[in-house]
């Protein structure tokens, strides 16, 4: 097995000085000890073997030190601490355009960055044809790279890097850039270089291709290594880490054999009880996962202890839970399934008649889907409600929407119970100004959604941000039906 490995980093570091002033730099030199310079560890006791043939995931929120840990196996920086082990020729897609000259065409580009990369001249010939059926940007070939889009840019980049035959292939959010059908054709190639033994680094935000692709990954927050295993595992502590300030993330991963002791240095777990504090004291009668287990799964149930959470006073919010179909939890789904969000409310004062909606947000903030009760004039609502009373929200919904990353917005808002009772004939503008808004929650969690499945093959089932309802039909016109019209018969 230890022939297989073709990266392994132990006990890596890496620190980066941090200088307040140009001229602090000349007097650590000139002036050593005299002063000290504020460090940051972008990297901390970095441990991971890489195997040939293997896919491995990098994931972390921004900053945690992914891409410096990438530069690091790439060998464009070298650890402060640790050693370091790459076997073999490296293809990196670390930067948009690195390697590429942007006064030259892409014709030229493509011997310049193929040189950068060890080939011969003759190693680029042999692989020129199938480097531009790659990148397919037809005559733009033989403009200046500056006069290309991000997209052109990344598809010539990534063709030029995925026939060079290397042993190792680190991509670095570099294919967020193209479109599906590009995404597509990458995913291939690397699939491919996968079984011809490559190992592929992946980072990625999309945790849906992290999961697919991915056999194993590794987790990182704050510089630390705070999970080593399978992708799918992986992605779920990922999602944990958003959903709080590390608490949830270090009891997961406790409970999975990952190391979080300096994870926990850096400010994991600050919310934890002091020894002196009785668990009692903040305990429910009734603890929420066990008040709903008969409609969904305990484990389906979000920290939202981080949530921006916005209250006028008159309720809080307990809870929200994200699930399948079934009350079974789900971070990842396939287009068109249907997605379970329910959250719970306490009352802290009387009121009318409740309304609570939701909205999803897609990766450019836009909401492509909002929802609540007062849309569905026909459901049944609760009226003239108590101080103390808790309420049940669930929303179930078909993400027919484009693969990728979205959040979601709710929130619990009032109505006096004589516009409720006259519904039927009161216009958006009278229930906009009678609304009083209760208590609103941003950002409460993330999930992705990636291509459809049919019969084991992966299918895009619509193009743009929604699959709206309608119908295809397509009528036949023999050539003999055809002809009949055309001289003025009865078809």
């Amino acid at each position: 097995m230890a022939d297989d490995i073709v990266i392994s980093l132990k006990n890596v570091s890496k620190v980066f000085k941090q200088y307040p002033r140009p001229v602090d730099r000349l007097k650590e030199v000139f002036l050593p000890g005299r002063q000290k310079t504020p460090e940051f560890w972008a990297l901390q006791d970095i441990n991971v073997d890489v195997f040939k043939g293997e896919t491995f995931g990098i994931i972390g929120r921004n900053g945690a030190g992914k891409s410096t840990l990438l530069q690091i196996i790439a060998g464009t920086l070298q650890p402060t601490t640790g050693e370091t082990m790459v076997s073999s020729r490296v293809a990196a897609l670390l930067e948009l355009g690195s390697g590429f000259n942007p006064n030259f065409t892409g014709h030229q580009n493509i011997f310049f960055n193929g040189r950068i990369l060890g080939l011969t001249q003759a190693d680029i010939e042999s692989r020129y044809d199938k480097i531009l059926a790659f990148a397919d940007i037809g005559d733009f070939i033989h403009k200046p790279v500056r006069t290309y889009s991000s997209g052109m840019f990344v598809r010539l980049a990534f063709a030029v890097q995925a026939n060079i035959d290397a042993d190792i292939v680190i991509i670095d959010e570099a294919l967020s850039v193209g479109d599906v059908f590009f995404r597509q054709k990458c995913y291939a190639r690397l699939e491919y270089l996968r079984s011809q033994g490559a190992a592929i680094l992946l980072v990625s935000h999309s945790m849906g291709d992290v999961q697919q692709l991915c056999q194993r990954a590794i987790l990182l927050n704050k510089g630390v290594q705070t999970f080593l295993g399978s992708s799918s595992e992986a992605v779920k502590l990922y999602y944990l880490l958003h959903q709080s300030d590390g608490t949830a993330l270090q009891t997961a991963s406790e409970a999975n054999g990952a190391k979080v002791d300096r994870a926990e240095a850096n400010g994991a777990g600050a919310n934890k009880p002091k020894a002196d504090e009785s668990p009692e004291k903040s305990a429910e009668p009734l603890p929420l996962k066990k008040r709903y287990a008969h409609k969904i799964s305990a484990a389906a149930w979000l920290d939202i202890s981080q949530t921006p959470q916005t209250s006028n006073g008159q309720a809080t919010c307990l809870g929200v839970a994200l699930c399948r179909a079934d009350g079974q939890p789900c971070n990842i789904f396939r287009q068109g399934d249907r997605a379970i969000i329910c959250y719970t409310f306490v009352l802290n004062s009387p009121l009318d008649v409740p309304i609570f909606g939701l909205v999803l947000k897609n990766e450019r903030g836009i909401i492509v889907h909002g929802k609540n009760s007062w849309q569905r004039l026909d459901s049944e609502v609760p009226t003239q409600l108590a101080a103390g009373d808790e309420l049940l929200c669930q929303q179930e919904i078909d993400l027919n929407l484009e693969p990728g990353d979205y959040t979601f917005d709710l929130g619990l808002a009032s109505v006096p119970i004589d516009i409720w009772q006259n519904r039927d004939q009161v216009s958006h503008q009278q229930v906009s100004v009678s609304r009083t808004r209760l208590c609103h929650l941003t950002d409460v969690s993330t999930f992705s959604i990636t291509l459809a499945l049919h019969d084991q093959v992966e299918r895009l089932t619509h193009y743009g941000v929604a699959n709206l309802p309608g119908t295809l039909a397509l009528s036949h016109f023999p050539q003999s039906l055809a002809a009949k019209s055309s001289t003025g018969r009865e078809l």
